[in-house]
């Protein structure tokens, strides 16, 4: 049953079967049995199929409202009472960060604590912190305002510089204040609002969104633009720093954040975990 109603979850927030199953690793036809079983259940039409795509009927909308902190008290349980035992944390991380400078972050943290076991997920921000909330991750290293998530306990760990690459690195005569247009981060994901102000002030146009950082820099690279990125994503692409321009001094950084549920974030562990990586954070 509990089964049942993850999927339900699942599919109100992805919206077809399709993403639901990639989401669960399962079959689609696995998620139309498990929507199915609930239907007969509760004897009631819980979805409303609009050609690919699916809405919750009102039925299904309350089911869920009602499903979902249980199912979050559910596995925030087994989490501190089994993984917090055993000594392992799971953490959800952005994929920008995994993939440049966070790696090399947790080998750090690890070698401080091989005691402890960690399982790291790769995700977009949004993500982790749904994830985060719904007692799946324990601990999340993400993007995005510290004050958007006020149901969650959010501390920076890190101001990361955002650098401008030039297009097919070129060079670009450039200041601070210029108007200039770049590719950048498209608008769903949590740097993007943590960054959007700024970028109004300094009069940085977005004028072409994608999903990834290193696509931005990547397409940068190629010289279709120029690449509005974290200077994380610049480095591990080997782009030397006098090749792109660093914005720190002008105020623009994404910040990272060190996110959990409150009552996660008081418990021992994770409090010795979130120390190691404040304090090496900015040294990576």
């Amino acid at each position: 049953m509990i089964e049942n109603l993850e999927t339900l979850v699942t599919l109100a927030k992805a919206g077809t079967m399709m993403e639901t199953s990639t989401v669960l690793k399962i079959s689609q036809s696995a998620v139309s049995k498990r929507i199915a079983a609930l239907e007969r259940y509760y004897d009631r039409e819980l979805i409303e199929r609009h050609g690919r795509r699916v809405v919750l009927t009102h039925q299904g909308t309350r089911l869920v409202e009602k499903v979902i902190p249980l199912l979050s008290e559910l596995r925030g349980v087994f989490l501190e009472d089994n993984a917090l035992r055993k000594g392992k944390i799971i953490i959800g991380v952005s994929e920008a960060i995994l993939s440049s400078w966070g790696s090399r972050l947790f080998a750090e943290v690890h070698a401080q604590t091989p005691e402890v076991e960690f399982t790291f997920h790769a995700q977009r921000s949004p993500v982790v912190l749904d994830r985060i909330r719904s007692g799946e991750y324990m601990v999340g290293i993400c993007t995005g305002s510290p004050d958007a998530d006020t149901d969650l306990q959010s501390e920076v760990i890190r101001l990361e510089p955002m650098v401008i690459i030039p297009s097919a690195l070129a060079r670009l005569k450039y200041r601070i204040g210029d108007e200039l247009e770049v590719i950048t981060i498209e608008s769903r994901s949590g740097a993007w609002r943590s960054i959007e102000e700024d970028m109004r002030r300094l009069k940085l146009k977005r004028n072409v969104s994608l999903e990834s950082f290193f696509g931005v820099a990547q397409m940068a690279l190629a010289g279709f633009g120029h690449g509005l990125v974290p200077e994380g994503v610049a480095k591990t692409l080997g782009i030397s720093p006098k090749r792109f321009i660093a914005l720190n001094e002008a105020g623009l950084n994404r910040p990272v954040r060190f996110v959990a549920r409150k009552s996660m974030f008081s418990q021992p562990l994770i409090q010795s975990f979130y120390q190691s990586v404040s304090k090496l954070a900015e040294q990576v």
